[in-house]
């Protein structure tokens, strides 16, 4: 039996000699000899090897996007895993809501799945990165996770235990996820090394159904719609569409469009993508920027009639129906016509509305799934049918003026008051007057502490009282002036007619008069026949 020192007097014999072998094997041993030495070294120490390892690398071969796989790991990992690792490493994720606490490097925990344990390594290698012009280069690390199990378990782990952890991991990361709203960049902003097609902050907008001025019945009615759509995976797929909806957001100003979206958007808890038209150069450019955006998100085009000179592509019936306009309201549309060619030679953007159809309701829009597109717009009418038809924009929701049921919400959000002895005043109110929920929520808040519920309350009354009062005087307004409209055009209409009656008479009246002389000038020529004849007979 060997003694301790003789232990590691071979140990320390041995090390140096295979230290030693190892230089001797890394400096002379050419580079290409060595690939081919490792290559069948591996071979040989895989058929000898029972485990088997699969490695998730932290980037795509490019270099320059993180992979999925290698993040929803990581998740699994923080959560099922790293609990049980000695040492972690604690990230700031600009993705996450949370601290997100991973295994640190060349760390190494055990996972059991189906009574199978398998290991997971956590790995990070030095690698040679060019880093700028000049040939110039430095190192940079990559990381990656290995997994080793036994290889009898090769099928269960490859076809079971992976896509587990990839479901669970993607799962938590959702969960965890920082929500954000996004706007894009105009393409001269883009770079090929960096995602520059959008610009992100936190969405942290407050806004929830419970808190939206809407009728209680059209509000449920919006998040069944919106619960069918977001486990509605298998069906869309059944039904040969590509997983998405549109909704159709219309109303006045003030009537809470932008909040309606901000509700959707904390209920599903999705991702808003707010697409501003005008700074996209043309449709190939809107076709990356849809493609860009991720799954679980909202697509949001506000006052899609302002945005780009999509509207007007067809005749109102109003137009066509309205040929006897005034010359002062002839004069209007003809300035408002050089304006909006004005615009549209300055304008840069060349998207087209077919551009656009194309984008959110053609080929292209099956390219990813979960999204709702939503379009905004004050001035439904002014939009082309075909923006609008169901199949593009699925569920259309008037965002009308506040009502009662509307109302009461409000009271409850900014005065916390479910009654009062003036709600009968102001229902009666709200139903003969149109205010918008803005304006209302105004009203309603106190401007100082001394102000309560009483204060605010009596202070609507007043509010809806004086726009009624301004409704009417603008209807009473309106109403003569249509009155004077209709007396110019009827005057003209008689100026008109009189005019034709006094040109018809003329008319006859020549035409008369031409007769008359085409008769004399007969009646002449018939007497000179006569004389003529009789002079002829006398001289026989």
């Amino acid at each position: 039996m060997l003694d301790t020192a003789a232990i590691w007097g071979i140990t320390g014999t041995t090390m140096t000699s295979f230290m030693f072998i190892w230089a001797i094997y890394s400096q002379y041993v050419p580079r290409h000899l060595r690939s081919y030495i490792e290559k069948y070294a591996y071979k040989i120490i895989g058929w000898v090897s029972l485990y088997v390892h699969i490695k998730f690398a932290e980037y795509t071969d490019e270099g320059l996007k993180r992979s999925d796989n290698y993040d929803a790991i990581r998740n699994y990992l923080s959560i099922n895993s790293a609990a049980r690792a000695l040492r972690l490493k604690a990230d700031e994720s600009k993705n996450s809501k949370a601290l997100v606490l991973s295994m640190d490097d060349h760390e190494e925990v055990e996972d059991v799945f189906d009574g199978v344990k398998v290991k997971w390594y956590s790995n990070v290698k030095e690698i040679q990165t060019q880093s700028g012009g000049y040939g110039r280069s430095g190192s940079g690390e990559r990381r990656f996770f290995t997994l080793t199990f036994h290889r009898r378990h090769r099928g269960m782990i490859i076809e079971s235990y992976i896509t587990h952890v990839l479901r669970e991991g993607r799962e938590i990361g959702l969960r965890n996820r920082e929500r954000k709203l996004f706007t894009n960049n105009s393409s001269s902003e883009w770079y090929g090394w960096r995602s520059g097609k959008w610009s992100n902050v936190p969405f942290h907008h407050p806004a929830t159904f419970e808190t939206l001025a809407m009728d209680p019945e059209k509000k449920e009615g919006i998040k069944k719609d919106l619960i069918k759509f977001s486990k509605g995976k298998d069906y869309y797929k059944k039904v040969g569409k590509p997983w998405k909806r549109g909704y159709l957001l219309f109303g006045p100003p003030g009537t809470g469009k932008s909040t309606m979206i901000s509700a959707i958007a904390n209920f599903l808890e999705y991702d808003v993508y707010d697409l501003e038209l005008t700074t996209v150069k043309d449709n190939s450019e809107l076709k990356k920027l849809l493609l860009d955006t991720k799954g679980k998100s909202i697509i949001v085009i506000e006052d899609i009639d302002c945005s780009l000179d999509l509207t007007g592509q067809r005749k109102s019936k109003k137009e066509e129906d309205d040929e006897e306009e005034d010359e002062e309201d002839k004069k209007k549309k003809e300035e408002e016509e050089k304006k909006k060619k004005k615009m549209e030679g300055e304008k840069q953007s060349k998207v087209t509305l077919s551009g656009l159809l194309n984008s959110i309701d053609g080929l292209w829009s099956a390219c990813s799934d979960e999204k709702i597109i939503i379009f905004t717009t004050n001035f439904v009418d002014k939009l082309d049918p075909a923006l609008i038809r169901r199949g593009r924009m699925d569920n259309h929701i008037e965002m009308s003026y506040c009502r009662f049921e509307a109302f009461k919400v409000l009271a409850k959000n900014y005065l916390e008051i479910e009654t009062h002895e003036l709600y009968g005043e102001i229902e009666r109110l709200l139903e003969e007057t149109d205010v918008s929920p803005a304006d209302v929520a105004e009203t309603l808040m106190p401007k100082s502490d001394e102000e309560d519920a009483d204060v605010c309350i009596k202070r609507l009354v007043k509010t809806v009282e004086e726009e009624k009062e301004k409704a009417e005087k603008l209807a009473e307004e309106e109403e003569k002036s249509k009155a004077e409209r209709e007396e110019r055009r009827r005057k003209k209409k008689e100026e008109a007619m009189e005019k034709k009656k006094k040109k018809k008479e003329e008319e006859d009246k020549k035409k008369k008069t031409e007769e008359e002389e085409e008769k004399k000038e007969k009646d002449k020529g018939s007497e000179v026949n006569g004389d003529l004849h009789e002079s002829c007979d006398g001289t026989n």
